[in-house]
């Protein structure tokens, strides 16, 4: 029924029957299995992705592949492969603490935080403090934290073995403050990624490290020849790569099977939809955008989609965090439910742009060849749903 009148995939649905008729399906699922749990803010769903294919090198891999990250869903893709004996699963970071008492994790990833949907979600530090106690609870479970976030070290400090990687992450404004104490953290150059405050949180020595195209460990250089774009990716890969090592996966080949995955869910896919041959990307908050905004071709013409549905908060102020003053000279297209929200934003950035609500009519505003597409997390689904079913609509 989700599926006929385009609500959804209707891929939680058996999760959610299920834990409504056996509340401890979730540990009863996972029982015997070697559980990874990825979460974060960002990057949840493509180092999920780049986990499984390098630990299926190992043998087979159940993964909630369609992101769906609550507990309902981690329960529908449990139930769906009662074989694998690994498993791979993202976590949306508010639930991790319940879905990680269930499954009793090996491995959890620890991507970074920074605000996202805010009307759900709580303040960062109040997100870290509550991450922290789930690290704390598991004295067993090796965390893999990312080392450049300071949100993410104060929380991940609890767990009883940490392994930090240097990710590169460049988003440092949901962190100017220290979490333990309040007072300004101390930031080395720009070309540092140095970090530390007086009360003595600071920036851990990473045993894993991102360069432009490689991972460091030990001295070794693994190179990471990625179809998936853009630095913060490799950082993922990155994560990922530590996380597979933890769980028995050879450095080099854990590489050579993230670098044939060409898209994750359709993000960074080409599409051709009548004259327009479309790069489709996600950015859902402030902290996505300022990454995305980098992979955008030069004068391309863009169109923007942004809904604020249930899952991508209600609250669309985030819109005003986002740098788009950097998206220059181009013709610029504002759509989707919430593209007058959007409009408004881009009018004080000085952006000339047309506002159209439906994301395919505003396509036909733009000249015939590449176009970037940028959309927020349903508006994404939504689009690409209808791009690859329309007539003309092909990979």
């Amino acid at each position: 029924m989700s599926r006929r009148v385009g609500l959804g995939a209707g891929g939680i649905i058996g999760g959610r029957v299920t834990l409504a008729l056996h509340p401890s399906a979730l540990s009863r699922l996972a029982a015997g299995r070697r559980v990874v749990l990825v979460s974060g803010t960002n990057g949840k769903t493509t180092t999920s992705h780049l986990l499984a294919a390098a630990l299926r090198t190992a043998g087979p891999v159940l993964h909630n592949a369609s992101g769906a990250n609550m507990a309902d869903g981690v329960v529908a893709a449990l139930a769906a492969d009662r074989d694998a004996t690994t498993a791979v699963i993202e976590v949306d970071e508010l639930h991790l603490a319940a879905v990680a008492a269930a499954v009793n994790p090996a491995v959890i990833v620890l991507l970074n935080l920074s605000r996202d949907q805010l009307d759900r979600g709580s303040e960062v530090r109040a997100v870290a403090a509550a991450l922290a106690v789930p690290l704390a609870a598991h004295p067993d479970t090796v965390v893999v934290a990312n080392a450049d976030d300071p949100m993410v070290v104060w929380a991940a400090q609890q767990a009883a073995r940490t392994v930090w990687v240097a990710t590169g992450s460049r988003w440092s404004a949901d962190s100017g403050s220290c979490p333990r104490c309040g007072a300004t953290l101390h930031r080395g150059d720009a070309d540092e990624e140095k970090w530390w405050c007086d009360c003595g949180l600071t920036r851990p020595d990473p045993q894993w490290s991102a360069l432009d195209d490689a991972a460091v460990t030990g001295g070794e250089v693994v190179p990471l020849r990625l179809q998936l774009p853009g630095r913060f990716n490799v950082g993922n890969a990155v994560m990922a790569l530590a996380a597979g090592s933890l769980l028995g996966v050879e450095h080099r080949v854990g590489a050579a099977a993230m670098a044939q995955l060409p898209d994750v869910g359709g993000r960074y896919a080409l599409l051709t939809h009548g004259e327009h041959r479309l790069r489709l990307l996600l950015a859902k908050n402030p902290a996505g955008w300022t990454e995305t905004v980098g992979l955008l071709q030069d004068c391309r013409p863009l169109l923007v989609v942004v809904n604020a549905r249930e899952a991508d908060g209600r609250d669309t102020s985030w819109l005003w965090d986002v740098a788009f003053e950097q998206l220059g000279a181009r013709p610029v297209v504002a759509a989707g439910e919430n593209a007058a929200d959007l409009g408004v934003r881009l009018s004080y950035a000085g952006i000339a742009h047309t506002t159209v609500g439906d994301p395919l009519a505003g396509l036909d505003q733009l000249q015939p060849g590449q176009v970037d597409v940028v959309a927020n997390y349903t508006a994404f689904h939504q689009l690409r749903r209808r791009l690859v079913t329309a007539e003309g609509g092909s990979g």
